[in-house]
């Protein structure tokens, strides 16, 4: 219904139908109230207007019932509005592990966007329909806003830090994005295009032309470039913790207290690393704020995100010994 009213964009992901229901439930509700309360008070001033100059209202002392009646039910309706919001709110903060995961970077003015094989676009984002995606985004500047009003998903991009977004296509088509956060003079004509294709018209357009070096190939020639493995041993006896399986793992710090080893982690250890010392570990680590960029950043991330133990598989059972009985 929304998509075929010209203020409404059409509904192209899997949080845009419970949005727009919340959405709808909230202005019914407020429009209800608003005409009830306009109306009362309309005859309420018709049929108790003063008719005398001499006449004088009666006095009324109210009624327990209809004061608990008007307490309680906007209480009802709130919760609602309240329990129905924190549940979108949750699914859409927590992203599936099964996500197809594109870097973002925002600068004035424009969006630059990495696919996990390497290709990079400009402005323009190629996902797969019905495949969960995860943005993760960062800016090089001031803040921005990565909004696309089909999908009903925005996220601030701000410098100094990671966010994410999540969401999957629902259906394919082209749809425009914005950035929503005034970022400057041009901020107007920051945008670009969500392209959503087929499974096999997305890989044939992974294949068509030649990617640059996936993340995780550039992380990893970044990672021996600044001598970051003279330190960070895989099998943990150098100067810095290994760093293998370290993504996604709970890290014990020398204040004796855990973290989760997320993007926004990686990226503090790269920029501050003795902003949080892993237990057991000297703050030998310099500095490379000021070094590397917001892409060479998102590398790195991606080559330790890629280093994950190999579980070896198990060995078969040995066959019983024939002892020659029957």
């Amino acid at each position: 219904m929304q998509s075929q009213l010209p203020l409404f964009p059409e509904q192209a992901s899997n949080f845009a139908g419970s949005i727009d229901a919340l959405m709808f439930y909230i202005l019914v509700t407020a429009v209800f109230f608003a005409v009830t309360v306009t109306l009362v008070v309309l005859y309420f001033a018709v049929k108790f207007r003063r008719t005398d100059e001499k006449e004088i209202g009666t006095p009324i002392h109210g009624s327990t019932t209809l004061e608990v009646a008007w307490t309680i039910l906007p209480l009802i309706l709130a919760l609602v509005m309240f329990a129905w919001g924190a549940s979108i709110y949750v699914n859409y903060r927590q992203p599936p592990a099964d996500t197809l995961d594109i870097y973002v970077i925002g600068k004035q003015w424009m969006w630059k966007l990495q696919q996990p094989d390497g290709r990079r676009e400009i402005n323009e984002l190629h996902i797969p329909v019905n495949r969960n995606v995860k943005l993760i985004m960062a800016s090089e500047d001031v803040i921005h806003d990565f909004f696309v009003p089909a999908f009903r998903v925005k996220m601030d991009v701000v410098p100094g830090r990671y966010t994410t977004l999540w969401f999957r296509p629902t259906k394919t088509g082209r749809y425009h994005f914005f950035c929503s956060q005034y970022c400057g003079t041009n901020h107007a004509i920051m945008g670009g295009w969500v392209t959503v294709m087929e499974p096999a018209d997305y890989a044939a357009w992974l294949s068509g032309e030649q990617a640059d070096i996936n993340p995780a190939a550039a992380g990893e020639k970044l990672f021996a470039q600044f001598a970051c493995s003279s330190c960070h041993l895989l099998t943990g006896k150098g100067r810095g913790p290994s760093l293998m399986g370290v993504y996604g793992s709970k890290v014990l710090l020398a204040d004796g207290s855990t973290v989760l080893a997320d993007e926004a982690y990686i990226r503090e250890s790269i920029l501050n690393p003795k902003a949080k010392i892993v237990a057991g570990y000297q703050p030998l680590m310099p500095t490379f704020q000021g070094q590397v960029s917001e892409d060479q950043i998102l590398s790195l991330t991606a080559y330790i995100k890629s280093l994950q133990v190999q579980t070896a598989p198990a060995a078969p059972a040995a066959a019983a010994p024939d002892t020659g009985k029957k």
